[in-house]
Formats: C-alpha cells, sequence, structure tokens
C-alpha cells in the first residue's frame, strides 16, 4: 500500500526528500530571504517562515515539510517535486538538515534600551516623515524605543495586562543593507498596536505603516484602535477582536501588492463570519510609507514654488 501511495517511490525515500534544507533550495534559486527571529521569511510572501526543512503560512495557517513546501510554492506534481528534492532532475544534490532534538521555545527578552532615541526619530521621523507628534505618542506609552548598541527602532506589542510580549526590530539606517525581525520568543497574538475608545479596528501591515497612515491621517487618531500584524497572519488581529468584542468596523489597510490583495481577502472572509463591518483601503503607491514620503515630497514642492514665485 505504501509502495502504491508514493508511486516509485519508497516510503524511506519520501521521508529523505521531507529532510531537504529549504533555505539552502531558496538561495539555490535565487529567493530572497529575510531574518525573522530563528527562521527565515520569504521576500516575496511575507507570510511564509522556514526553519531548516520545516516551512509555515502565517496567513493561511498551515505548514509542513519540504515535499509539501515545493509542491506548493513551486506548483510542481509528487513526482517532480521528488525528482528536484532528489537531484533526478540532473541539479546537483541538495543538503539535508540533521534531525535534532526540538530546542526549548526561547523565553521573551525585550532588546536592551538605549539611552537616547536620537537615531530613532532621526530615522522614523527624518527619512520615513513619521508625524513626530504622533511617534510621540507610542514612545510614551512605551510602545517605541531604540536599542542598545545597534540603534534599531523596537516597536513593542503588549498583552491585556500592559506585560510586553512582542518586539519587532527594524534598522534605522536609510542606506545600505536593511532588515526587520521579530524578537525571538514573541508571541504572535500581541503584535505592537494602540487601543482606542471607539469601535474601530484598522489593520496593517507593518510598525512603519500603520504610523505613515496616523501620519496622514491624524485627525482624532487617538480614539481609533490600530495594530500591525508583523507580516499577515491572522493571530494577532483576531486576539484584540476577542479581548473587545466592541470593535465592530474592522479596516484592512494592507499593502498594495499581490500578497495584501491575497492576506485582504482572506482576513474579509474570517471578519465577516464573525459578523463585522469589513472595509479595504488601498495606499495609491505600494504601502502607506509609501504615500507619506510622496506626499511630504509634493507639499515641499508646492512650498518651494510658493516662495520662489
Amino acid at each position: 500500500m505504501g509502495e502504491f501511495f508514493y508511486g516509485k517511490y519508497s516510503k524511506e525515500q519520501v521521508e529523505q526528500a521531507n529532510q531537504v534544507d529549504l533555505e539552502q533550495l531558496l538561495c539555490r534559486n535565487g529567493e530572497e530571504l529575510l531574518h525573522s527571529g530563528r527562521d527565515k521569511r520569504l521576500a516575496s510572501d511575507h507570510s511564509i517562515t522556514i526553519r531548516g526543512n520545516r516551512w509555515y503560512d502565517h496567513a493561511a495557517g498551515e505548514g509542513g515539510f519540504s515535499l509539501s513546501f515545493v509542491r506548493r510554492h513551486y506548483n510542481l506534481s509528487f513526482g517532480d517535486a521528488m525528482r528536484l528534492l532528489t537531484g533526478e532532475n540532473g541539479q546537483a544534490p541538495l543538503p539535508y538538515i540533521q534531525k535534532k532534538p526540538e530546542e526549548p521555545a526561547k523565553e521573551f527578552v525585550l532588546p536592551t534600551a538605549n539611552q537616547s532615541m536620537r537615531r530613532m526619530y532621526g530615522y522614523l521621523v527624518g527619512y520615513r516623515q513619521i508625524d513626530p507628534d504622533v511617534l510621540s505618542a507610542f514612545v510614551k506609552r512605551k510602545l517605541v524605543y531604540e536599542d542598545a548598541p545597534y540603534h534599531n527602532a523596537v516597536f513593542v506589542g503588549l498583552d491585556e495586562d500592559g506585560v510586553p510580549r512582542h518586539a519587532h526590530k527594524r534598522s534605522t539606517v536609510s542606506m545600505g543593507k536593511q532588515f526587520r525581525l521579530n524578537v525571538e520568543g514573541s508571541n504572535p497574538a500581541y503584535s505592537f498596536h494602540w487601543n482606542g475608545i471607539n469601535r474601530s479596528l484598522y489593520v496593517f501591515e507593518a510598525p512603519v505603516d500603520l504610523l505613515s497612515y496616523i501620519s496622514l491621517n491624524p485627525e482624532g487618531w487617538q480614539q481609533n484602535s490600530y495594530i500591525a500584524l508583523c507580516g499577515v497572519g491572522s493571530q494577532a488581529m483576531l486576539r484584540q477582536l476577542e479581548l473587545r468584542p466592541e470593535l465592530h468596523e474592522v479596516f484592512l489597510c494592507l499593502d498594495n501588492d499581490q500578497a495584501g490583495q491575497t492576506a485582504s481577502e482572506r482576513l474579509t472572509e474570517q471578519l465577516e463570519r464573525m459578523g463585522k463591518a469589513v472595509y479595504r483601503l488601498v495606499p495609491q503607491m505600494k504601502d502607506w510609507n509609501d504615500n507619506l514620503r510622496e506626499e511630504v515630497t509634493l507639499q515641499q514642492q508646492e512650498g518651494g514654488m510658493v516662495l520662489g514665485f
């Protein structure tokens, strides 16, 4: 029966294919990977994380091992996926992951805070054009700070008791290689957010997009609730709706790309099943920070034209 299910491949061959190092496979195929704690995240789809021979799609809530990833990601048949993973297609064999005992979950610890926030303000206000009053409101609640010694911007997520449970780090360099990742041990149900007092929740992919949208729409912003998923998974949004059932209107403000469109459709289905009123706000450009920076540039150009005249 096993031979029939796997065709010409034995159960042992399938198990071996499932041990192929996915990071090595993706790199060999020219795909960019981003650091995300102990995992790697696909640059082409931020909802998918990779660790060794394991993958997980935080948007779809499913995952598995190398074989299922290759079939799904490259749209291959079982036979074609096996030929790719075993090297039968003529490519050099890929390295295998050695089975190791499961590492215990790492305890969540906030990164050490720097004594000043000059670099963080310089990056978020000077380069990203975030409204300094908006940023300061988050800083006063200890939701944003600068770490030491690398001067990253840290976006903190608190639980219902005000205890930090999640942190997202972003480099503050405007040139060269940049990175963003979730601190190891972060609980994805408690990502970066702001609790207001009305019934509206605005949902974003990244903290910078959240701050950018508020900077573009500052009137009465503190009355609303906002959350950054730090990806496109739904755990943090669903947790907030569970804790605060009075939140009835949900505005999906995800990126204007294929991943954002797909995630918005999936989240809309979830929210409508919960009886929520769902709206989608789409940035004109790729994301809300692109919109903000474009608007600031236009305002500066118009101001220069007036002064010149």
